[in-house]
Parts: C-alpha cells; structure tokens; sequence
C-alpha cells in the first residue's frame, strides 16, 4: 500500500494547471514543496522509520490537508482565470 499523496496524484486532471503555478507562483511553488516534504514525513512516520506521537501525527497530517486545499483554491483560481480569457478570444 503506497502511503504517498503526492498532489498530482491527487489531482491528475489540473496536471497544466499545476505545471503553469509551479513556474509562475512563488507562493504555489513553496506550498507546493511544504506539502511535498510534509507528506514525506508522515509516510516515514507510518512506516515506522521515524517516531512521532499520535498528536504529532495528527498536527502535521492537519498541516498537509490544510495545504492541499489552499493548492487546490489556487488551482481553481487558475483554470478560472485560464477559462475566462479562452472565452474572451
């Protein structure tokens, strides 16, 4: 069982969406590699690589999801803005 959430494997339908934040966003960018090094962290966690307490655990998989959504707002936001001016063309 893969313990894994990588974003684009959450979302593999935004992939353009995401690829165009990353190198246009600073701010997507660093949630982007927070969200990633988190969800690291808790996998090595869950495969008892490293130790952390069950509050531990539960404030940084707190922390990812609250990531995950402000990505996804920005996602939105983007494909939002990327549809209006297709449709203004």
């Amino acid at each position: 069982m893969d313990l894994h959430h990588p974003f684009v494997a959450e979302f593999p339908g935004h992939v353009e969406a995401i690829r165009s934040l990353k190198t246009a966003d600073g701010r997507f960018c660093a949630w982007f590699e927070e969200y990633h090094t988190l969800d690291d962290k808790i996998c090595r966690i869950e495969e008892d690589v490293e130790y952390a307490s069950d509050q531990q655990i539960d404030e940084l998989k707190f922390k990812r999801a609250k990531l995950k959504d402000a990505l996804y707002a920005a996602v939105q936001k983007q494909e939002s803005v990327a549809s209006r001016a297709v449709a203004v063309r």
